[in-house]
């Protein structure tokens, strides 16, 4: 097979599975500090129950996280060396920052949270799971520096004769707009993850007639509150980095919209099936006007289409195919939308719940409830297959080209990729299966099962 192909799927495997897990990380840091914080201020015996009990399920989730992350590295210098050799003087500053600081910082305090119940005052050790949260934060940020680089390169120079571009200023790789766009949106990510999932398991408990009534009350509100500030702020930063694309990759926005030519005003699709080899509609069901009045808040402005910016990349890049799979971007931004659209639906029903103090569920809401939690699973997934398949056939946008960045065929086999690749399917299918159990195994056993973890 193709070592392309094989080396594509590999990364594309590997990332996505350790993208399972970062969310929850950073959003469970965020909430289980904020139980804890509530602990302190009130001396309430359930916030310390709760904060326990989440914990767990955060320690879990880091430590699964933190085993895919590591295979991430070596994929740079195993499957992509060419394209490590092209981004190493500019990467490879976030990414050392990212594990020197951010994650040591994380790990460092969490170590100290885990072992310091009863053993450090209660405000010091609430300030541990806060740094933490910081450090999960932080990770996430630099990730998203080294990220933005390839999405929107800048900071950098390319000297007479140099074959790869060299880092002049670090301000400017910082405060990339894409960092600022990009960072607010995979944040509330984590925030709407964490959420869904503790008004799943709540909303479970409570179902079940659990003895531990009053806490996982106190637990759903937390979750309907969290879950709803994360969607709206999770929509509002996509809408927002849906309009910094426009000026940055619009081949991308329109291969997402299935656009093949410009339009003023452009409408919206709401259901498109394309011949993508003739780049023409087959079938099309379409908002008038509405693509433009997301992309410039006025129901005028133009969005160009598949058509023309190939015309205009080949005319700035040279002769090439600079459209990306459109089939792929299509579907993989309906599926973010759409399950951001259910979310906003789902917390405010959860919401409206916990308002009410209505804390019985009709067996239908008692399952939209519980299986909400695979939903921002499924938009974190499929909003970074977009980011990512949407900005093909570059690795490093107008720079670096994917084919250019795997490793000559000459080091890497396609019979290695292969083996490789099965390994890794293996591997982290029996991970993610360990992690599951784990997962359910203290999530049914209740707060008990905290307070023995970590004691």
């Amino acid at each position: 097979m193709d070592t392309l192909f094989l080396a594509r799927s590999q990364f594309a495997f590997t990332s996505i599975f350790h993208f399972f897990f970062i969310p929850l990380t950073l959003g469970l840091s965020i909430f289980t500090a904020i139980l804890e914080t509530a602990y302190v201020r009130t001396g309430k015996k359930k916030y310390r129950q709760l904060t326990k009990f989440w914990g767990t399920l955060f320690l879990i989730n880091f430590a699964v996280g933190v085993v895919t992350g590591i295979v991430m590295e070596f994929q740079f210098g195993m499957n992509w060396s060419n394209y490590a050799r092209f981004v190493g003087d500019i990467f490879g500053v976030p990414l050392a920052v990212e594990t020197l600081l951010a994650f040591f910082v994380e790990s460092t305090f969490l170590g100290l949270w885990v072992f310091g119940w009863d053993r450090l005052p209660k405000p010091l050790h609430a300030a541990c799971i806060w740094i933490v949260a910081f450090g999960s934060t932080m990770s996430a940020f630099w990730i998203l520096v080294a990220n933005s680089f390839m999405q929107s390169p800048t900071g950098y120079t390319m000297a007479t004769g140099a074959t790869r571009p060299e880092l002049v200023d670090i301000m400017a790789l910082l405060f990339n707009h894409n960092v600022w766009q990009q960072f607010p949106h995979v944040l509330a990510g984590g925030i709407v993850t964490a959420g869904f999932l503790v008004i799943a398991i709540s909303s479970w408990q409570l179902s079940k007639g659990t003895t531990e009534r009053n806490a996982f009350e106190s637990s759903l509100k937390f979750g309907a509150i969290f879950a709803f500030i994360g969607t709206i702020l999770v929509i509002l930063a996509g809408h927002s980095q849906m309009q910094n694309l426009l000026k940055t990759q619009p081949m991308k926005v329109a291969a997402a919209e299935a656009l093949w030519e410009s339009e003023n005003p452009a409408s919206f699709s709401l259901f498109t099936i394309g011949d993508e080899e003739g780049l023409k509609d087959v079938f099309s069901i379409r908002v008038p006007k509405l693509l433009s009045f997301l992309a410039y808040n006025s129901f005028e402005g133009e969005v160009r289409g598949i058509k023309n910016l190939q015309k205009e990349y080949e005319l700035q890049y040279g002769p090439g195919n600079y459209m990306p799979s459109i089939v792929t971007a299509y579907w993989s931004f309906r599926f973010m939308a759409g399950s951001g659209a259910l979310m906003l639906f789902i917390a405010l029903l959860a919401l409206y719940k916990v308002i009410k103090e209505s804390y019985t569920f009709s067996p239908l809401v008692g399952a939209l409830l519980f299986w909400s939690m695979l939903l921002p699973w499924i938009a974190n997934s499929s909003g970074w297959i977009l980011a990512e398949m949407g900005r093909q056939p570059w690795i490093v946008f107008g720079l670096l080209k994917t084919e250019e960045g795997i490793s000559p065929a000459t080091v890497v086999s396609s019979t290695e990729l292969m083996i490789s690749l099965a390994l890794f399917v293996t591997l982290y299918a029996a991970l993610a299966v360990t992690d599951l159990l784990l997962m359910k195994k203290y999530a049914s056993a209740g707060i008990e099962s905290g307070e023995h973890t970590l004691n």
